[in-house]
């Protein structure tokens, strides 16, 4: 499964940086306009929003194969499992 998410996951990585070196690219040569900025920046959301989607999904696809003391283990490792309350309502990593 890890294979499978990798081999997935990477060339939106990839497409990521490209999409973001780009617009730096767009400020360090002082190019940028209101409209490339809008344009890169919407560009940049999506694939933030594929990578991460793709990623869950993986993880979706990991619980459903554990069984109950597999899934407590697994939320222990993910930072899930928790007595303090600021760790309780940590962020998916």
């Amino acid at each position: 499964m890890f294979d499978a998410m990798k081999a997935e996951t990477t060339p939106i990585g990839t497409r990521l940086i490209e999409q973001e070196t780009d617009l730096e690219r767009q400020f360090a040569g002082r190019t940028v306009t209101a409209e490339s900025l809008g344009s890169a920046t919407a560009a940049i959301a999506k694939t933030q929003g594929e990578l991460r989607r793709a990623h869950l999904r993986y993880h979706l696809l990991t619980a459903a194969v554990l069984d109950e003391p597999q899934l407590a283990r697994y939320a222990e490792l993910r930072g899930y499992a928790s007595d303090t309350p600021a760790q309780q309502h940590h962020h998916h990593r």
